[in-house]
């Protein structure tokens, strides 16, 4: 008996999955350098595929929801079942007393020079002091216990001198904690992903998701742009911050419900550009 062959794919269907490939990549190889096994990362996409049809099937006739999971996806029946009653991993948490207050101490006015740099503070006493800092992101951890938490991750220190604390780095990057830097990979690649699909599949205006691609540079020139990045996005981080912490405060002062969120971000990637395809040149 001669298996049926799958029906072929039509262009957009293969525009898509050729974009899929390029996506996967790179998490192929962060899987393959931790050891993660293909057969966790299959059992993961049927998980999203049956996620994302009971989505789109919401508002429907229950009692034919596994049957209609199973015909959008191509699972079974019986695969349905056994996904909806598994559950995923959970993301790691990003949040965390330190990025708070990070975040905090690089927006507000108070606590930045002219040039808009994070200033020193004093340990103790009212704002801006790393006490009131430590007051406006937690109740539940003390002004002390954060600062040694700070001064553990490297990023502040601690003149005992004249008893004043100084940002050590204005980017939180938790390089001693696996866990909660692969969080912010899921956390920020998966919010800028699902704003691009977002505008993919409605009109394009859904979701701000623009890029600016620069090539034809050379290694020298590649490192002073990530100097002129850096600049930007510590300009972007202290003008838009208060701005937006102004909304906040209104939405609070006008009790309206407070129960959306957005992230904004800056990414830079630089690579060899691609080798060019001489053969195309002479194409007619």
């Amino acid at each position: 008996m001669n298996k049926t062959s799958p029906a072929p794919l039509h262009n957009e269907q293969q525009a898509l999955l050729a974009a899929m490939g390029h996506l996967l990549k790179p998490f192929a190889q962060l899987c393959l350098a931790k050891g993660v096994p293909i057969q966790a990362i299959e059992e993961l996409v049927r998980h999203a595929y049956v996620d994302a049809a009971k989505h789109a099937c919401e508002g429907g006739n229950p009692d034919r929801l596994t049957s209609r999971i199973s015909t959008m996806t191509g699972l079974t029946r019986r695969e349905v079942a056994r996904i909806q009653q598994t559950d995923t991993p959970e993301l790691p948490a990003t949040r965390s007393a330190a990025n708070d207050l990070l975040t905090y101490w690089t927006t507000h006015a108070d606590y930045l020079d002219k040039a808009r740099k994070p200033i020193a503070v004093p340990r103790q006493g009212p704002a801006p002091s790393f006490e009131a800092l430590a007051a406006n992101v937690t109740k539940d951890v003390h002004a002390r216990s954060l600062l040694a938490e700070m001064i553990r991750l490297n990023l502040v220190t601690h003149r005992a001198s004249i008893d004043t604390v100084e940002l050590l780095e204005d980017v939180f990057v938790p390089n001693d904690n696996w866990p909660q830097m692969i969080g912010f990979l899921g956390a920020n690649v998966g919010d800028h992903l699902e704003a691009a699909v977002t505008n993919v599949l409605g009109d394009g205006h859904q979701h701000f998701e623009q890029a600016l691609l620069a090539d034809e540079l050379s290694t020298e020139s590649i490192a002073q742009a990530k100097t002129l990045i850096s600049a930007q996005w510590r300009s972007l981080i202290t003008t838009l911050g208060p701005q937006l912490q102004a909304l906040m405060d209104d939405d609070k002062a006008a009790n309206r419900v407070q129960d959306q969120a957005v992230r904004i971000g800056l990414y830079s990637f630089a690579k060899a550009m691609p080798s060019p395809d001489i053969s195309s040149d002479f194409s007619q």
